[in-house]
């Protein structure tokens, strides 16, 4: 997106809408539940238990993480990913917010 078309918009909405992107693959979606069953997890561990291979996965990693929903901590070489509870509680309120104010306009 452009940048005047970003301005065109409220922050939220922007915000609101990289998530969504970051979202809208079943990869992601994927991974942030595998992260989110099996804490402290490394790439070499989603790999293994999905059917993805590993420059995939870390490339979904980095939309992952561009977003904040999913934090890593190095660990030597390795890299330990868990998910940002603060954000995915801000984007449960954000989307909560967003679909009640939209049903709320159509009435």
């Amino acid at each position: 997106m452009g940048f005047t078309k970003i301005l065109a918009h409220t922050l939220e909405q922007n915000e609101l809408s990289k998530t969504f992107k970051a979202l809208g693959h079943p990869a992601r979606i994927s991974i942030l539940q595998y992260i989110s069953n099996n804490p402290n997890c490394i790439c070499n561990d989603m790999v293994r238990d999905i059917d993805l291979a590993q420059a995939t996965i870390s490339q979904h990693l980095i939309e992952l993480k561009k977003v904040d929903l999913i934090i890593g901590t190095p660990k030597g070489k390795k890299t330990c990913y868990n998910i940002n509870i603060d954000k995915l509680y801000e984007v449960k309120q954000s989307v909560g917010f967003f679909f009640n104010e939209t049903q709320q306009g159509n009435s």
